[in-house]
């Protein structure tokens, strides 16, 4: 089965920079695949914000992060990357990767019901 598990989390100041990993592991075809990230604040809906799908290639990021945040990937790792800079009070968050074991995924804004495998979940927080 398609596994996932997320890395990269920690605690940051405002205005600074992270970058999360998503390895992954167990597609049926190397190219046909779609990766999102979701993240969920205390008392506050999980949101998706940023997306990747092959074999389209097609990218998707939030406006709340679009100019911040930016997503990619590095085939031979089967790692997706999360870059987000110019980190904001909003942005700590516990962050989640997900996957879809299916082409032409990322359409617009990612939704739970498109993505059967999560991993764990690792923590972003801000310092003080």
């Amino acid at each position: 089965e398609v596994l996932v598990a997320e890395s990269g989390g920690g605690s940051v100041q405002a205005g600074g920079s992270l970058r999360l990993s998503c390895a992954t592991s167990g597609f049926t075809y190397v190219d046909d695949w779609s990766v999102a990230w979701f993240r969920q604040a205390p008392g506050k809906e999980r949101e998706g914000i940023s997306c990747i799908s092959r074999p389209d290639g097609r990218t998707y990021l939030a406006d709340s992060v679009q100019g911040r945040f930016a997503i990619s990937t590095d085939n031979a790792k089967r790692t997706v990357y999360l870059q987000m800079n110019s980190l904001k009070p909003e942005d700590p968050a516990g962050y989640s990767c997900a996957a879809a074991d299916s082409p032409f995924g990322c359409n617009g804004v990612p939704g739970v019901i498109q993505y059967g495998y999560w991993g764990q979940g690792t923590q972003v927080t801000l310092s003080s």
